[in-house]
């Protein structure tokens, strides 16, 4: 079982790292998903906005969804990424209210 504090630390690890708040400033994107999906991108669509190769972006995406900022779901030869807004909004607001 999770604590809060520890759910708190596993979100600011990884918004800690550049590359994945560039992932996550180009999962606000609408419309430029390849699979056609009006929100989020699929795992190339990743690649090509942060210039990273498919191992290294699964790794970041896979940090991302631990800390529960990011959803996933496989659609058919596809790996589609989207951001967990109520996720985002809950982190922001634990911060105001508590640094």
């Amino acid at each position: 079982m999770s604590t809060p504090e520890a759910a708190l630390n596993r979100i600011l690890h990884a918004v800690a790292d550049p590359t994945r708040r560039r992932i996550l400033q180009a999962l606000k994107e609408r419309g430029g998903c390849s699979i056609d999906k009006d929100v989020g991108l699929c795992a190339s669509d990743i690649e090509v906005r942060v210039h990273l190769s498919q191992p290294t972006i699964s790794h970041h995406m896979s940090i991302l969804i631990k800390a529960g900022l990011v959803e996933s779901k496989k659609l058919g030869q596809w790996m589609w990424y989207r951001r967990n807004e109520p996720a985002l909004r809950d982190f922001a607001r634990t911060l105001r209210e508590n640094l």
